[in-house]
């Protein structure tokens, strides 16, 4: 095997970390995957920075926190000026481009602030998150009274259906999400009783055998060094997926649901406003769950098969010797756990995610088919992609860590004791029904491998779980007198996070380290009564030197 040239970048959307079969699910089988993880390092405590698609991949294109991006929720530009991976690999020579789903919305005015064009290639790389497109899709075309949620959404997969004879004003809701009736009539996706139905499409023609071609197709034509940011919409929602898939799965494969009733009885006043939306209270009802899940499943079983696609062509055209993969997802979701549905909360069902990364190096080799439970964060990818380009990480600007030392055996823990995960809802409805404050939506999470916090800003009390003996984490322990210790040791721990230099973004370590030195070598002299207390060399412009007697001015 030779060392990695380029690196193919997989992330799936909404894909929970316990829903593939090399990490335990005992129906939903992932070959393909599971063969990925044998050939290299699966991470089992993987965590994202924000439980929220936009927020989540602005982090893990920036390798930093929310905190310090300010991409708080989905629709919220990433500000001009935050360097992303790509600006960090172009300096070493890897092109870096993206084909699917970002969730990336550009700094308009910034941009405009500054004179940058969108049509400029610096330009449509800060609109795009430094990526450059072979194709975007962020895999969403839906539609209401007031307009289109995304007017790009599917706007190159909906020609791509067309062309194929799906005819449609929009083929993405009407064919790929939706089932059908005996009468000819569209069953939407949106409405989760249809999930049990066949998505009206041939299989081939799906989103994500449709983004596999895509991926395959920028590869075939790219000379490289490169990083492919594949990025899949599925599976998240709707949940509809076309036959074979559709009929996988029923209600025997769905698993108990996570829950108790003590959840319900006077929980945290933040938790139930999430547990009472409208998603939560759908997801509740165990006609919903088996409408559901078993779709889920099905779009997972698929995702999987289309990975077996891929890696027998990396294997066949010689690419899989010289391409890292990283698969991974952006976040989880609760499908029923914890009384919720979708991903905006900080259980590990929705904050922890598969990480599989395989390196073809023979500096791996030690380490294949191995298994990693170090703490490790979305934002570590970034720097392991810098090593790999050949550079040292910039760490005043990336806040993760490169994991090449543990993928090449030279250590089994990241540095780090805790990790982060951040939250804003201020946005939502979940905030405009329960007339929370913007300054109040904002909650934190803080844990390691025993112990989770998540703090709430407005008052309220901690919520704390135990993640050893109760690892399903159905027990708050945040107003327990018997663990007040615990729990002013993980907000030590939130307020040292605080306290980083995140923004400090101009000048490295190094740099100021240099700095320190520096003034006294040029002309600078502070606290130094006689020229003899001072170095020789510092001070060797001020010695021995004559001026005319000028104390009266000029002679006339």
């Amino acid at each position: 095997m030779a060392k990695a040239k380029n690196i193919l970048f997989i992330m799936f959307d909404q894909l929970r970390w316990d829903y593939l079969s090399c990490y335990g699910h005992p129906h939903l089988h992932t070959p393909n995957i599971d063969r990925l993880a044998s050939k290299g390092v699966r991470f089992t405590r993987s965590y994202i920075q924000s439980p929220i698609c936009g927020s989540s991949r602005m982090s893990t294109y920036t390798g930093r926190y929310v905190h310090s991006h300010g991409a708080t929720w989905n629709g919220v530009p990433l500000k001009i000026g935050e360097i992303t991976m790509g600006d960090h690999l172009r300096k070493q020579g890897m092109d870096c481009v993206l084909v699917g789903k970002t969730h990336m919305r550009a700094d308009v005015e910034g941009m405009m602030r500054l004179g940058v064009s969108p049509d400029s290639i610096i330009g449509a790389r800060v609109s795009e998150c430094g990526f450059d497109v072979f194709e975007r899709d962020d895999g969403m075309l839906p539609e209401g009274p007031d307009g289109s949620y995304d007017p790009d959404g599917a706007k190159e997969y909906n020609k791509y259906l067309r062309a194929k004879g799906y005819e449609s004003d929009n083929p993405w809701h009407d064919f790929a999400n939706s089932g059908l009736d005996a009468d000819g009539n569209v069953l939407s996706g949106w409405f989760l009783k249809n999930s049990r139905e066949a998505a009206n499409i041939a299989e081939e023609d799906s989103e994500t055998p449709y983004m596999t071609g895509r991926g395959m197709a920028f590869m075939e034509q790219a000379e490289g060094p490169w990083c492919c940011h594949l990025s899949y919409i599925k599976p998240h929602w709707p949940y509809i997926v076309p036959e074979p898939y559709a009929s996988m799965y029923g209600p025997e494969h769905v698993l108990p649901v996570v829950r108790s009733d003590s959840e319900k009885q006077n929980p945290h006043p933040v938790y139930r406003m999430f547990m009472d939306n409208k998603v939560g209270e759908a997801f509740s009802r165990d006609e919903v769950r088996a409408a559901v899940i078993p779709a889920y499943m099905g779009l997972i079983k698929q995702c999987d098969d289309q990975m077996g696609r891929l890696f027998d062509w990396l294997e066949e055209t010689g690419r899989m010797e010289d391409t890292m993969i990283v698969l991974t997802s952006d976040h989880g979701d609760f499908l029923g756990d914890h009384w919720m549905g979708e991903k905006t909360f900080f259980h590990d069902t929705a904050t922890k995610v598969p990480l599989i990364i395989y390196d073809p190096s023979p500096e791996a080799d030690a380490t294949r088919g191995t298994v990693c439970d170090a703490l490790v964060e979305a934002i570590d990818l970034a720097p392991t992609f810098v090593e790999v380009s050949g550079a040292e990480p910039a760490y005043h600007i990336l806040e993760g860590e490169s994991l090449r030392p543990i993928l090449h055996g030279e250590a089994t823990e990241t540095t780090r004791d805790y990790v982060i995960c951040e939250y804003d809802f201020s946005a939502t409805p979940i905030a405009h029904f329960n007339d929370v404050p913007v300054k109040d939506a904002a909650c934190f999470m803080v844990a390691d491998k025993r112990w989770k916090l998540i703090h709430f800003e407005g008052g309220h009390r901690p919520m704390l779980f135990d993640l050893e003996t109760d690892p399903q984490e159905l027990t708050d322990l945040g107003d327990s007198d018997d663990h007040a210790e615990v729990i002013d040791r993980m907000y030590d721990r939130l307020f040292a996070w605080t306290r980083r230099q995140s923004q400090r973004t101009t000048k490295s370590v190094q740099d100021l380290v240099d700095m320190r030195t520096k003034t006294g070598r040029r002309g600078i002299v502070l606290g130094v009564y006689d020229e003899t207390e001072a170095p020789l060399d510092q001070t060797v412009c001020y010695r021995d030197r004559k001026a005319a007697n000028m104390k009266s001015g000029p002679a006339g």
